[in-house]
């Protein structure tokens, strides 16, 4: 499988052969597993206090009174404490101490990361996920893209290679959230769109852009790639970035 180097301006460079993952079975099963297990390490425990439901100044009355022996208040007759009453203790409450994150095998989590990457290359599954792009896919371009300083110029590189419609896509799908998130510092969300996969330097100039994810190569996991777990993002590759896959999925 090869694919075109593409300049700064669009123009073809040189072609190249890609490396054998982006020749890997598409396997949606497995991304769903490795991206739900990534987000399990990332859930916040919680659980309820010590004193919910038991915080009462209570006695049992004991016998001979016509009254089930259950903890009542002391000034009055309402049952407390126990499960069954209002306001009493839960039976089998949330414990902070539950461990949420899930475990996934090694094989089966590479196996996920080199489906996900060879989902990049195929244009069905791209459109399938709403990315708007011109061209051939993968995008491949020089490396002097790492270079960039000013977001201006990551604009007309974007324009230049055919992407730069789905950044405008996701521009538009910021919306306020739905739910208590609002209040808590997440108020707006919106769609993804381009992934920058870089070698060596973080284009910087890039993470302003709406949808917009950039990241080293040696840091790709599959949630990047698969977004929601659906794989098929639409990503821009570096020569270099391309060029480190060669030894790494082996």
């Amino acid at each position: 499988m090869r694919a075109k180097v593409l300049g700064l301006n669009g123009e073809v460079v040189e072609e190249i052969e890609l490396p054998d993952v982006f020749e890997e079975e598409f396997r949606p099963d497995i991304i769903k597993r490795v991206v739900l297990a990534i987000q399990s390490h990332r859930r916040q425990p919680y659980g309820v206090s010590s004193l919910a439901g038991r915080d009462y100044a209570w006695e049992n009355w004991g016998p001979g009174y016509g009254y089930a022996r259950v903890p009542r208040l002391k000034q009055g007759s309402r049952a407390v404490v126990v499960p069954q009453a209002v306001g009493g203790r839960r039976a089998h409450p949330p414990k902070v101490e539950r461990k949420w994150g899930e475990k996934i095998n090694k094989k089966e989590r590479r196996k996920a990361l080199r489906s996900a990457i060879a989902a990049t290359a195929n244009p069905e599954i791209v459109r399938a996920r709403n990315h708007v792009f011109e061209g051939e896919l993968p995008k491949v371009v020089v490396d002097e893209f790492e270079s960039l300083k000013k977001t201006k110029e990551v604009v007309e590189v974007f324009k230049a290679i055919g992407v730069y419609g789905d950044v405008e896509r996701s521009k538009e799908t910021k919306r306020v959230r739905a739910g208590k998130g609002k209040m808590r510092g997440r108020r707006y969300v919106m769609k993804k769109s381009v992934l920058v996969v870089v070698s060596n330097n973080i284009v910087k100039s890039a993470r302003n852009l709406p949808g917009v994810d950039v990241v080293l190569v040696r840091n790709l996991n599959v949630e990047l790639l698969a977004p929601g777990c659906l794989a098929g993002r639409l990503t821009v590759w570096t020569k270099s970035a391309v060029d480190y896959l060669r030894g790494w999925l082996c």
